[in-house]
Formats: C-alpha cells, sequence, structure tokens
C-alpha cells in the first residue's frame, strides 16, 4: 500500500504532503482546489505522459514522491533488476518534471527509465476515473475488463496464445516474402551460378593483376633492359676490357700492396678495397644473372596480355577491384546453398504455421470457454451490485460472440460487449446509450467493485466516480467504496458528503486565493473539522447549525454502518 505522497510545485498545489492509511481515505476540496492534481501526481508517479503544463507558474520543475510497502515479489524484483534498493519493504519513488518538459525518475534510489514506471506501478494502484465512462464504449476496454475479473483462468491461456500468435504472424510474412521474391531468387541463383563459371574458367590468383601489369611493362622494354645490362655488365666486369670495375679495384689493390711495409695504415686501406671488390664482383654476378633471366623469360607478351584482359573482364563484371572478384568466388557455395535451400525453408514454415494454427485454435477455445463463464459471473455480479447502487431493475449483460469467421487476432477470437437490461422483458443494449449520466457512473462504479474484488491491485483510487448521482445512490456508493476498502486501499476523489462519510481518513484540499498566484494546501480532518467539511459539502456552509447537525448526524449513520458491517 502507499503511506505517503509529497507534491512539490504541481499545477496549483506548492507543497503538500497526502498521509495515507490503510482502508477509504477521502479527498475533499472546493472546485478548483486541486482535488484532481492529486490524482495527477500519483499518475505521474505511475508513469503518465508528462509536459511543461504541470509545473506550476513561475516553478523550474515539478516533483513528486511516493512511500509504499511492497511485498509483492514481481516488484521487488524489477526494482532490484532497475538497481533500485528497499529498505525494509520500502520503496520511494520520485518523478521531477521540468518547465521543458524533460522527466526524471529515481525508483528505490536509482535512475530509472520513464518506461520502467508503469512495469512497477500496474502491480500497485489502479486508477478509476471518469475517462472510464468514454472507455467502456470501446469494446476493447470492455473485453480488457472482463478479462481482469477473469484473471487467471483466462490470463494464463491468453498470455501463451499471445506468443504463438506474435511467431504466427512472423512466419506468414516471412513465407508470403518468400513467395513473393520466388522469381527474383530464381534470377539471383542463375547470375551467381554463371559468376561462379565465368570466374572457374579464369581461376585468378590474390594480386596477380598487379603482376601481370608489371610482367608487361618488363616484356615490352625487354631488348632495352638487356643491352642497360649488358653494358653495366661489362663496365663492372669485361672479360676484354683493361678498364672494368673489377679490374681497376684490383689494380689499386696492388699498387697499395707494394708498399705495405712502409706504413701499417695501408692494412686498413686494403680491407676496404677487398670489400669494394667483393662488393663490385657480386654485383657484376647480379647483372649477369638479371640478363641471362631476360633471356629465359623471353615470354609471351601476347599471352600476358589475353590473361590482363581476362582477368579485367572479371573485375568488370564483378569488381570494382580483384578481390572483391575472389570474395564472391569464395562465398558464392554458401549463398547457393541458401538460395536452393529455399524451397525447403518454404515447406518448413508452412508446417511450422500449420502447427501454430493448431496450437491458437485450441487455446483461443480455452480462453473463450474462459470468457463465457467469467461473462456469466460478472453480469450477475455487477446486476447485484447495480440494485444495491438504487437500480432495482437493471439487469447488466455481458455477451461474449466470436468477432469474425475463424480468424485468429491478437486477443484471441471473441468480442465483448457490455450490455444493459433497465427494466424486465425489454432488450438489452450497448450500456453507454442506455444509462443516463448518473447510471452511466454507477455502472462503472459496480464493475470496478466487483472486478476489483477479484483484482491483485493493493490501492484502488477513484477520481469523481460519483458524479451524477445523489441522495440514497451516494449513499449505497459511499457503502460500496467502504466494502471494499476492506481487502483494498481505497483512495476516492469526491464531492459527495454521502460518500465522504463512509471514509476512514478524510483529507481536505483548501484552495488559497489571496496572492497573485492560487495555492492549495491539504489537511488531515477529524473532529469537528471533518464535521464541518460535511456541512459545506452538503450547504455550502460551514457554519450552518443545520449543515453542521446534518453533517454530524450522516457521520454517525457512517459509522454505525461500518460497525455493524464489520
Amino acid at each position: 500500500m502507499i503511506h505517503e505522497i509529497s507534491i512539490h510545485d504541481l499545477g496549483v498545489i506548492q507543497s503538500a504532503t497526502l498521509s495515507l492509511t490503510p482502508g477509504f481515505t477521502a479527498i475533499t476540496g472546493e472546485t478548483g482546489a486541486g482535488k484532481t492534481m492529486v490524482v495527477s501526481a500519483l499518475g505521474l508517479l505511475l508513469g503518465d505522459r508528462a509536459d511543461s503544463g504541470v509545473v506550476r507558474h513561475s516553478a523550474e520543475r515539478a516533483q513528486v514522491s511516493g512511500r509504499w510497502t511492497i511485498t509483492d515479489p514481481a516488484v521487488v524484483a524489477r526494482v532490484t533488476e532497475l538497481g533500485g534498493v528497499l529498505d525494509d519493504h520500502e520503496l520511494v519513488v520520485t518523478r521531477a518534471v521540468s518547465s521543458e518538459g524533460r522527466s526524471k525518475v529515481v525508483v528505490g534510489g536509482a535512475p530509472t527509465p520513464v518506461g520502467a514506471l508503469s512495469d512497477i506501478g500496474d502491480h500497485l494502484v489502479a486508477i478509476h476515473g471518469q475517462s472510464e465512462q468514454l472507455r467502456l464504449r470501446s469494446q476493447t476496454a470492455q473485453r480488457e475488463s472482463l478479462d481482469r475479473f477473469a484473471g487467471d483462468s483466462v490470463r494464463t491461456p491468453l498470455s501463451e496464445y499471445q506468443t504463438i500468435f506474435r511467431r504466427w504472424i512472423d512466419s506468414i510474412a516471412r513465407r508470403d516474402s518468400m513467395t513473393k521474391d520466388a522469381s527474383e531468387r530464381i534470377r539471383e541463383a542463375e547470375e551467381l551460378r554463371a559468376a561462379v563459371a565465368a570466374i572457374d574458367a579464369v581461376a585468378p590468383v590474390a594480386g596477380e593483376d598487379v603482376a601481370l601489369k608489371a610482367k608487361a611493362e618488363r616484356l615490352s622494354n625487354s631488348e632495352e633492359l638487356r643491352r642497360a645490362a649488358q653494358e653495366a655488365h661489362e663496365a663492372l666486369s669485361a672479360d676484354d676490357a683493361e678498364f672494368d670495375a673489377v679490374s681497376l679495384v684490383e689494380s689499386a689493390r696492388r699498387a697499395l700492396e707494394r708498399v705495405t711495409n712502409h706504413d701499417p695504415a695501408i692494412e686498413t686501406l686494403l680491407t676496404r678495397i677487398s670489400e669494394a671488390s667483393i662488393v663490385v664482383r657480386e654485383a657484376a654476378q647480379s647483372v649477369s644473372a638479371y640478363a641471362a633471366g631476360l633471356e629465359l623469360d623471353g615470354g609471351d607478351l601476347e599471352r600476358v596480355h589475353e590473361r590482363t584482359a581476362e582477368i579485367t573482364a572479371l573485375v568488370r563484371a564483378y569488381g570494382p577491384t580483384l578481390d572483391d572478384v575472389l570474395t564472391l568466388w569464395s562465398t558464392a557455395s554458401d549463398r547457393l546453398f541458401d538460395l536452393d535451400r529455399s524451397d525447403d525453408v518454404l515447406e518448413e514454415l508452412s508446417a511450422t504455421i500449420a502447427a501454430d494454427e493448431e496450437s491458437l485454435d485450441a487455446l483461443a477455445t480455452r480462453i473463450s470457454a474462459a470468457r463465457d463463464d467469467a461473462a456469466q459471473r460478472l453480469s450477475g455480479a455487477v446486476t447485484t451490485e447495480l440494485h444495491a447502487l438504487s437500480m432495482p431493475t437493471a439487469e447488466f449483460v455481458v455477451r461474449v460472440a466470436p468477432q469474425s469467421g475463424t480468424d485468429f487476432f491478437a486477443h484471441g477470437r471473441d468480442a465483448v460487449e457490455m450490455l444493459m437490461r433497465p427494466h424486465p422483458g425489454g432488450d438489452p443494449k450497448p450500456v453507454t446509450k442506455t444509462a443516463s449520466g448518473g447510471e452511466l457512473s454507477r455502472v462503472m462504479l459496480a464493475i470496478e467493485v466487483v472486478i476489483a474484488s477479484t483484482d491483485t491491485v493493493p490501492t484502488l483510487v477513484f477520481d469523481e466516480v460519483d458524479a451524477g448521482v445523489g441522495g440514497a445512490s451516494a449513499i449505497e456508493i459511499g457503502r460500496r467504496l467502504a466494502i471494499l476498502a476492506k481487502s483494498a486501499q481505497v483512495i476516492v476523489v469526491t464531492h459527495l458528503p454521502q460518500v465522504a462519510a463512509f471514509a476512514t481518513n478524510h483529507l481536505r484540499i483548501i484552495k488559497d486565493t489571496s496572492g497573485a498566484i492560487t495555492e492549495s494546501t491539504i489537511t488531515r480532518l477529524d473532529g469537528d473539522e471533518r464535521v464541518e467539511e460535511m456541512a459545506r459539502l452538503l450547504s455550502g456552509t460551514p457554519d450552518s447549525d443545520n449543515a453542521r447537525a446534518h453533517a454530524a448526524e450522516m457521520l454517525n449513520s457512517a459509522n454505525q454502518w461500518r460497525g455493524e458491517n464489520g
């Protein structure tokens, strides 16, 4: 349950704290005092969308904090997953909204995405307001209400159904796409086989295009290269030349040897000349070998050009580089395997789709049966509630029927419609077309009271669901909410004294218009203060002796009823 809500700079509320207790809390106040802001604050803590419009005028940001006692393992696990910490089962959630509309959320001390609040809030609080009357016009909302009432008998198979349904939809989309693209796959496979055959015929190797270019350049200039090598060799070492490099170095060596005994330093020079002689002789040998290689590698320039043309054609067709051609060649077999296997994949998909359809059919049948059973129980329970809410002749009917044909939908196969027969013998008609405004409030409250009796959410918030109701009907609404408060924490924003009288905790929002900006504060009422507020709700004049007497009588009557009904 929630123990406390702190509000700062939200709407007309500058700073206020709501202290909440188990049982039934009533929140009252003048029109425009900010009662709706309390529900808005709680909505922010539960993940509702927020914008800068909620921030109090001239404030930089609005901030709301809530303090809960948590016993639900699912909530504890989710908070822990988000990095939050619970202190002795106590959870603090804070949300701030800046004047620019940006949100910041902290759950259990850990910064948290706004979207995570709904994961937690769904387990903590259910808010029911006048907007639910509009939602009742939606068959989706009516189906969801029935499913909530049905509980696990629908929730469990529906969860399994929706998992299979998503896979079934994906499989059908994939099958249809593959079938539609069959001609494209055939074309791709043919083109890929042609490419592999063309590349196989040439069988290029990595870097071959560069090597061929170099070889073509060499062969095209072979005569000039040969002459240059011959001249270089003759200059270095010629059999019939007296002034080649080898002979000149040898002459230098002999000249120094003749005088070596006159100066020991000559030995060093001889060593250097001997080294030079070795280098020159090796160079001559290398030039000779290069020239011999040119003779042996006379080669076929025409064949080189042909090979280059073959590789160039491959690069143009499957490039833009030879590496791309080789990559295509190396991966083609895997891609062809995938393309050729498409028929097998289609068969597997068809088998999966057929199996999923069998499962969906069985689960949809199970869900429909559970909804039929829940519809009968919900119809009877809501009818009983309506009789207690001063609609003694009304009969509530929940109708479950196939939505259309045998198709599957995300929610099963059922269309759910909530109807009402105002008087015996009449045909049931859609509840939103049959009931008046006040009756619709009572119908909605009856539905929520019945559903709440089976719901596991520990806190229920009702925002002026008693609009358009008065007199004895209002007293019955107060009693139904008091009964509901025995099994859940109930928070009610109301303008009816008949409803507020049954509360065990009464909070008043007080509007102050004395300053430049309207401000509101929240006060817990007891004793005379509560009698005074009840008198204001009754007559608008809290100082009236008659109104105060009537208010005291109303509170005593409610207390007596609570005592008699435990």
